[in-house]
Order: C-alpha cells, then structure tokens, then sequence
C-alpha cells in the first residue's frame, strides 16, 4: 500500500485544500444536499481531509480513511473512524441512510477487493439507503487517468454499474460526465460560479470527466448464501 501521508502531504498543498473546500462547500450546497436531504445518517468513505463531511448537513456524520492525517481535519460534528474500507466495524448494520465516496474506488488494487467495499457499503445501508459515487471515468481519461501513483482499478460508469448490479444494488441515475478530472481542472472554483456550473447541465457535457453514480440498497434486500 502507498504511505498515504507522504503521498497527499505532496500532492496536495495548503493551497489545493483550501480551493477544495471551497468548491466543495458549493456542490454540497447546491447539489448534494438537496440529493441527499435533511436529518439523514452519512457516511463519507475515504473523507480524504473533509471536504464533503465538513460541508453536508446530517443528523450522523461519519468519516472513515486509512490515513491518519485526515482525523484533524474532520469536523467537530464528525465521528471519524480510522478503518478499511471494506471492515467499518465501528458501523452497524443497516444503520446509515447514505454512503458517499469521492475518487476512492479507482485506488483499489482489484475487482474482488472492489466487490468487497461494496458488500461492506450495503452492510451498513439501511434497506432503501443510497451509495452516492464520483469517480474518474476512464471512458474519457484514457491517459490522464493513470498519472496518480495510486490509480489501480480503471473503471467507467458501465463497468461500476454492472458491479452494483451484481453486488445486489439497484442503480437510480447515472451521469457519465459530471464534474472535472481535478480541483486544478477548469471547474470554477468561487462558490458561486460552481453554483452556476451545476446550473448549467449542457457544461458537464463540455468539462465533464468524473461520473456521478446513485445506487441503492433493495428494500426487500436480497439475501446471498454462504
């Protein structure tokens, strides 16, 4: 595994984060919000240093990473869990009523560790809760994809969705062009021309190279035999 402090203390600098919270504070804002309602119990998976958690409204908050430098990061309100992705055990079952990761799942080394987070994922999802994912899609990143050392899985919108789909998810809506690559990318970065951004749907279309994928939990979940 890469030392995950040395690595994100190089490639994000004060200056990176800072322009990430900002924009984060306007997609939280505007969209995810709204997306994901009021009063709900959320997990943030691989929170990296807050950036979704720190801005999203919840009646729970979870942050869960394998990197040590994320915890002071974190919010107040936030209960941060220093784990795998793929054993949440501070988590119960059924208990959270969204799970959402940002630019994570592309940082596994296989498809089997990947079906693993997604098993762990709809374990700690009530029935009818929802796995919000953003991701690179390799569909349209063919070289750029690879020049993070720890990129291992390539992964589009169609190959995520047939992995749900055999993981025993529903999938509720797909974008295969949603937000830029990175924070550097030419996504707008005042909180207000995001806004603007997400207005503007024909612009994901244009700059659009990270997917956005919702997927749910059965509420008459399906259960697989050992």
């Amino acid at each position: 595994m890469p030392d995950l402090s040395k690595l994100y203390r190089f490639r994000f600098g004060k200056g990176d984060l800072a322009v990430k919270m900002r924009v984060w504070e306007g997609l939280c804002g505007h969209f995810f919000q709204p997306l994901i309602g009021e009063d709900r119990v959320i997990v943030d998976l691989a929170c990296g240093y807050g950036e979704f958690i720190n801005n999203i409204r919840g009646k729970k908050k979870y942050a869960v990473d394998l990197n040590p430098d994320a915890r002071p990061h974190v919010a107040g309100d936030v209960e941060f869990c220093l784990s795998r992705a793929d054993a949440m055990t501070a988590i119960a079952n059924d208990a959270v009523d969204v799970v959402f990761t940002s630019n994570f799942l592309e940082h596994l080394r296989t498809k089997e560790e990947c079906d693993r987070v997604l098993a762990e994922v709809r374990r700690v999802l009530r029935p009818g809760g929802r796995f919000v994912i953003i991701g690179p899609n390799i569909r349209y990143l063919a070289a750029q994809y690879w020049d993070f050392y720890d990129h291992c899985l390539p992964l589009s919108h169609l190959s995520l969705e047939e992995g749900l789909v055999q993981a025993d998810y529903e999938i509720d809506r797909i974008v295969a062009r949603f937000l830029p690559y990175t924070a550097r990318s030419r996504l707008p970065r005042h909180p207000l021309l995001v806004v603007l951004y997400l207005k503007i749907s024909f612009a994901w279309r244009l700059l659009g190279k990270q997917f956005l994928v919702i997927a749910r939990k059965p509420t008459a979940a399906l259960r697989r035999t050992a």
